[in-house]
């Protein structure tokens, strides 16, 4: 999968000139929607099935701080699928190479009532797309 690139702008700074923390989580989301996107899954087919991906976990590690207007790498990583919960993890790096933030997100797949998906059964073929991307075991 490709990274995702994001320009840091200059509203997403504060008056130390690095980029706010909140921003980090904003940018994970951006990531996210655009893995999902690569996989041909995109949140727009994902709704138009009437499926809602909801947070339901979020844990991150800052590293460095990141500065207007460098382009930070965000690299998307399948870590765990059960069939109901999604597991993220991110990498974002900075233009020379190096490790900005880490973080992890878990999902869940609800349908418009608040019904939690199994997405074997609800959505089989978004279900195998993401087992095709966990990374195998040794």
């Amino acid at each position: 999968m490709e990274a995702y690139q994001h320009t840091v702008q200059y509203y997403e700074t504060d008056q130390m000139s690095i980029v706010h923390h909140s921003n980090y989580i904003r940018w994970m989301e951006e990531a996210r929607v655009d893995y999902l996107a690569q996989l041909g899954w995109g949140l727009d087919r994902l709704e138009a099935l009437g499926a809602v991906s909801p947070i339901t976990s979020l844990s991150v590690k800052y590293k460095q701080p990141t500065l207007f207007p460098q382009v930070i790498s965000i690299q998307v990583t399948l870590t765990r699928f059960t069939g109901v919960r999604l597991y993220l993890h991110y990498v974002m790096e900075n233009p020379q190479g190096e490790i900005v933030f880490e973080g992890d997100s878990e999902h869940c797949f609800q349908d418009r009532s608040g019904r939690i998906l199994r997405l074997n059964k609800d959505l089989p073929a978004f279900a195998q797309v993401l087992r095709e991307q966990l990374p195998t075991q040794p």
